[in-house]
């Protein structure tokens, strides 16, 4: 008759369990065309077949998973799962000796085993998820204390065959923001440096000339050929673009400014949701798609050097891609290259759609018919 707070916790996490299929792949157009993108693995039909064992067997391993966890971590790890990553939840830090647990007679990492029951049922293997920056365990190797936040991980992006080449390095007509007095910072932190180019200068001709090595990126929002809002200089090592995130600081979409009435942009806008994670670490830059529906990324280290074709990948909620390398793109500037010699900028782009993609196998051809879509440019300096 009277339950107490912990055994309330643990049935709305029980509750809160993924299911197959659960994460979204998009609507119409996102999900009838494939793009070079993530591999999703092969789901079943139901949890049963996903996690191994029975519905039964499930509930009380489970169970005995949570009854290891304090009251605070209970309450830190359903705050995460219910907002699905949106809010900032704390680590949850386990002893490395005792993440092992067992279901139908497998073994797994209590890690692998909260990632399957809350976010992905097919799941198989712990080396298919990667940690995220803001997680205690990142870099880690081996720790007394291990994270189990299963919104801490993502997934990885695993390219599959390409789809026919389109072109490279199309030259598109983009206009900038029209009246630089209607370009509001796309800041919600004090943090950020937002500018725009000194009139008579082009805002490529600023990131090369700039020189200036306190920033590692500079982001610009894009409505169809229209920028909108000023460029944004990032400075920290990640940087969330969001349209709406109940924690969020970074580059907030839905505080610009925008006269593009079109109902599929304004439809796309609200779409974007939580947005992308951009995090610099020692790689490369990673993109970590936080959103419910997937984006789209060209980006000239995703393909082979030799190539003279650039391909769009689709990334699925949820999953992670390191979309720009910097030793790839330095080999990309060829002294002899032409279209290097007129846009040396070009191998230190990606470009990101949201919802829609472009290219060979969609409507739009071109990036800048997307409705709505981000160019990241790297300090090369």
């Amino acid at each position: 008759m009277f339950r107490t707070k912990r055994s309330v916790l643990v049935r709305r996490l029980w509750r809160s369990r993924a299911t197959p299929g659960e994460s979204g792949e998009g609507d119409g157009e996102s999900r009838a065309h494939g793009a070079g993108g993530c591999c999703m693995g092969k789901t079943g039909k139901g949890s049963k077949a996903q996690l191994g064992g029975s519905e039964a067997e499930l509930k009380a391993v489970t169970h005995s998973v949570l009854k290891r966890l304090k009251e605070r971590q209970l309450e830190g790890l359903l705050q995460a799962v219910e907002t699905k990553g949106g809010t900032r939840s704390p680590c949850l830090l386990l002893p490395a000796n005792k993440l092992d647990s067992r279901l139908a007679q497998q073994p797994f990492s209590l890690p692998l085993l909260l990632c399957r029951l809350f976010r992905w049922p097919e799941l198989r293997h712990s080396a298919e998820v990667k940690r995220l920056r803001c997680c205690e365990s990142y870099g880690k190797n081996n720790p007394e204390l291990v994270c189990c936040n299963p919104h801490h991980l993502s997934r990885l992006c695993e390219l599959e065959s390409p789809p026919p080449p389109y072109s490279r390095y199309p030259m598109e007509i983009l206009k900038p923001c029209a009246d630089p007095t209607d370009c509001v910072p796309s800041s919600t932190e004090t943090g950020g440096t937002n500018y725009l180019a000194p009139e008579g200068l082009s805002d490529s001709q600023l990131l090369q000339e700039s020189g200036d090595p306190s920033h590692w990126c500079v982001v610009a929002y894009w409505e169809e050929k229209t920028r909108v809002g000023r460029l944004y200089s990032v400075q920290e090592p990640s940087l969330d673009i969001f349209y709406d995130l109940p924690q969020g600081n970074g580059f907030c979409i839905g505080q610009l400014n925008s006269d593009n009435k079109s109902q599929l942009v304004q439809k796309v806008r609200s779409k974007i949701g939580y947005g992308i994670q951009l995090t610099k670490e020692v790689d490369g830059v990673w993109v970590y798609n936080r959103s419910s529906y997937p984006i789209f990324i060209k980006s000239a280290t995703l393909d082979n050097p030799d190539s003279r074709t650039l391909l769009v990948h689709k990334v699925f909620p949820g999953f992670s891609i390191k979309a720009f390398d910097y030793e790839k793109a330095y080999s990309l500037q060829r002294p002899n290259d032409h279209e290097f010699m007129q846009q040396p900028w070009t191998g230190f782009t990606v470009q990101i759609s949201f919802v829609k993609g472009w290219g060979q196998h969609y409507t739009r051809q071109f990036i800048s018919s997307c409705p709505c879509w981000l160019e990241v440019i790297f300090n090369n300096r």
